[in-house]
């Protein structure tokens, strides 16, 4: 048996990035994905290269994660597919660059409205799916910006600090009430996608930086593993945990 049969799983923000390299390695794993992004189009190409990797193992659906009643409607969608929720990775995400003296209040609310107000609906929506489905694993990608002072990156900072903090109240409000449903934070580095591409743009930096400097830049492939081994009951100790793929940037 593969790692993940009999799971199915939803990733937001999966039509590029880190969330296609999840959807790919979930569906290898043998998990049943429902792919999710603002774009749709992009959505459903992804879910098009998982039914032609492995046959059956994808369906996708346009979402803005801000939208709460969307997020009713793509959890319903996932459990009438294919029959039940156990695999929920918050990963839709958007940078803006700004301290905290040229971040304007629009750009802060930006920030939180995707990734602060995003991961909260969609832990809020799949909990109950869970449950009926036996249990879970909600992966949220936070970031190393948790960790460390980024005034660049201000707006984005906060919003991931308040991911990893749900994380954990999360965490402990399942195992309390015996859900069986565990939740996790991932905290990359710098991990080569076209959003740290266009922020890099915007701030006049090279990918040759992250080498010559630091710890180096990782491949979102190194993401997806993390997220098939929370999404395994391989994991099943770990809970409210966060795991940091950031080459000992944080300890330095």
């Amino acid at each position: 048996m593969a790692r993940l049969d009999g799971k199915v799983a939803i990733v937001t923000g999966a039509a590029s990035g880190l969330g296609r390299a999840d959807a790919h390695a979930l569906a290898a794993a043998g998990a049943k994905v429902l792919v999710t992004d603002i774009n749709g189009a992009g959505a459903t190409t992804v879910a098009a290269e998982l039914n032609h990797a492995h046959p059956g193992s994808a369906c996708a659906l346009q979402q803005d994660v801000r939208d709460e009643s969307r997020w009713s409607e793509v959890v319903a969608a996932a459990v009438q597919q294919f029959g039940k929720l156990n695999v929920l990775v918050n990963n839709a995400g958007m940078v803006i660059i700004g301290t905290p003296e040229s971040t304007t209040l629009e750009q802060f609310r930006a920030q939180q409205q995707v990734m602060t107000e995003g991961v909260f609906l969609g832990c809020k929506a799949a909990i109950p799916a869970m449950k009926a489905s036996g249990g879970g694993s909600i992966i949220n990608v936070s970031s190393i910006a948790s960790h460390l002072g980024y005034p660049v990156f201000f707006a984005y900072s906060a919003a991931k600090g308040a991911v990893r903090s749900m994380t954990k109240a999360i965490a402990v409000h399942c195992q309390m009430n015996k859900y069986d449903i565990r939740c996790n934070s991932i905290h990359p580095g710098a991990i080569e996608t076209a959003m740290i591409h266009a922020a890099n743009k915007e701030l006049g930096l090279t990918l040759e930086a992250y080498t010559s400097t630091g710890p180096g830049i990782g491949q979102p492939q190194n993401v997806a593993d993390v997220v098939v081994f929370l999404a395994s009951d391989e994991s099943k100790m770990i809970n409210g945990g966060e795991i940091l793929l950031d080459n000992a940037l944080s300890v330095q």
